[in-house]
């Protein structure tokens, strides 16, 4: 994912939340730092792999879901989706996080060796102040929505779980499988709400680039709003 080519659905979307642009920058400039640029053939296995793309929705913990991320052969998770997939019994491959949660399971992850795409944005400071400094260095990839600088890459996405997606898309995974999404989730506030369809827009967009269907969108193209979208 080349900046320029993220960089007007960022804008839209800061506009759209009354984002500030200079925050992100900032977070980005903490998060670069206390890391190191990340070696990517950590994750050299994701080309040409079915990955599991695991959401933090309540379907997550459905047999049929469970059973897809173990028939994967990889699985990607968001957040406290790898703290549902560990409690079944199933070991991710990389975490996506903006650490809002479970930051003992991002710390022990580093430790163990697996990859966790950490995300600075304009309100997460704190949080890696907090928890980067006690992960493993060599296991972190810090990622960003602004333009990236220094270790810290832009991957694209904007929530968890879409980055996770268009992160295993960048490493060349074959086939996108997604697990445990709930877009239409009623216990979510009315932000979480907008930040499900922004998710839904940009795994559309991906979808277009990757000239896949996901089917996590069948029955939904029609009514998602593309106008902020580069597409041909």
């Amino acid at each position: 994912m080349e900046f320029d080519e993220w960089e007007p659905i960022y804008e839209a979307i800061l506009d759209d939340f009354g984002y500030d642009r200079a925050g992100d920058e900032r977070a980005r400039d903490v998060l670069a730092s206390l890391t190191a640029a990340f070696d990517l053939e950590r994750l050299s296995s994701v080309r040409d792999a079915t990955v599991a793309i695991a959401g933090a929705g309540p379907s997550l913990a459905d047999d049929s879901a469970l059973e897809q991320a173990r028939d994967a052969d990889l699985v990607f998770a968001a957040s406290t989706a790898v703290d549902t997939l560990a409690d079944h019994g199933i070991d991710v491959d990389c975490m996506v996080t903006d650490l809002d949660k479970n930051p003992e399971t991002v710390r022990r992850l580093t430790h163990e060796g697996v990859p966790v795409a950490i995300h600075a944005h304009g309100d997460n400071v704190p949080a890696l102040r907090s928890v980067v400094p006690d992960c493993a260095t060599e296991a972190v990839l810090a990622t960003t929505q602004a333009e990236p600088r220094g270790p810290v890459r832009n991957v694209g996405g904007f929530t968890d779980g879409d980055r996770t997606a268009f992160l295993a898309d960048q490493l060349g995974a074959a086939q996108l499988v997604f697990v445990g999404w709930d877009i239409d989730d009623p216990s979510v506030g009315p932000e979480k709400a907008r930040k499900l369809e922004w998710a839904e827009r940009l795994l559309y967009w991906l979808e277009t680039r990757r000239d896949e269907r996901f089917a996590i969108l069948d029955g939904r193209r029609d009514r998602i709003e593309t106008r902020s979208l580069p597409l041909e």
